[in-house]
């Protein structure tokens, strides 16, 4: 269930991210159809919050720097170990392509780190970014490590929609794909959600957290290669000798 008051906000923020510029209220209101005395509330509380200001007279208003100071001390009690960036870039650096650190959100999933492989044609990621838990390689490596019954209601929340032909439907599905991609050490996604794009992932366990990496690239150039870049996947989570990071 989506709260509507709460969206209306991330939907905001997220808005002036892709703006990069400050928005008056009649701007704000414009892009989302919102009315404009509800865009007006919305507004004058973050406002009066200290989350949006005005740099400039009559030039509408711009998230305030209090939104870094936050995401910073959050980050700052949750974070990633010392060696989880140092990881990402050598598997960009060896694959050629996209390498990322992978949590679940709900019946999604969020990147948290991103290396973008150095080719033009390229998976485009950003800390953030997220995606579907059972319809991708990354999720999938973080569904292993819950225990059935959780897996088994989290499943009950997810809307099995048909992304492409290889878009896992049901529960029953994404077991049966689970189990044969555990036993063979890797999960992979082909098209299962964007068109044209592969992964390979594997766990990636913190003491209670729930991580994965993910490799992913365009398929043209991964599909021949998924056995080969799942070794070096592998090869290098398992020498990174993962440790739980300092709380």
């Amino acid at each position: 269930m989506i709260v509507r008051q709460a969206a209306n906000v991330l939907d905001l923020l997220e808005f002036f991210a892709r703006r990069g510029q400050p928005a008056t209220l009649a701007e704000v209101s414009a892009a989302f159809g919102w009315p404009r005395s509800s865009t007006f509330n919305i507004l004058t509380t973050l406002a009066e919050r200290g989350f949006l200001y005005e740099p400039r007279p009559r030039a509408g208003y711009y998230p305030s720097p209090r939104w870094m100071a936050l995401a910073q001390e959050i980050a700052a009690a949750e974070p990633l170990p010392d060696f989880a960036h140092p990881l990402i870039e050598r598997l960009s650096a060896e694959t050629g392509e996209t390498a990322a650190i992978v949590a679940p959100a709900g019946t999604q999933t969020v990147f948290l780190d991103v290396v973008e492989s150095p080719a033009s044609i390229r998976y485009f990621a950003q800390a953030g970014h997220r995606l579907p838990i059972h319809a991708t390689s990354s999720g999938r490596a973080l569904l292993t490590q819950y225990p059935k019954k959780e897996r088994l209601a989290l499943y009950r929340r997810i809307d099995f929609q048909r992304h492409s032909e290889t878009t896992p439907l049901t529960a029953e599905d994404v077991e049966a794909r689970m189990a044969e991609e555990a036993a063979r050490g890797w999960h992979s996604s082909h098209a299962e959600y964007s068109a044209d794009l592969a992964g390979v992932a594997v766990p990636l366990p913190l003491g209670e957290r729930r991580l994965s990496v993910v490799i992913a690239g365009p398929m043209f150039r991964m599909q021949d290669r998924m056995a080969e870049i799942a070794e070096i996947l592998r090869n290098a989570v398992a020498s990174a000798s993962p440790r739980p990071a300092p709380r």
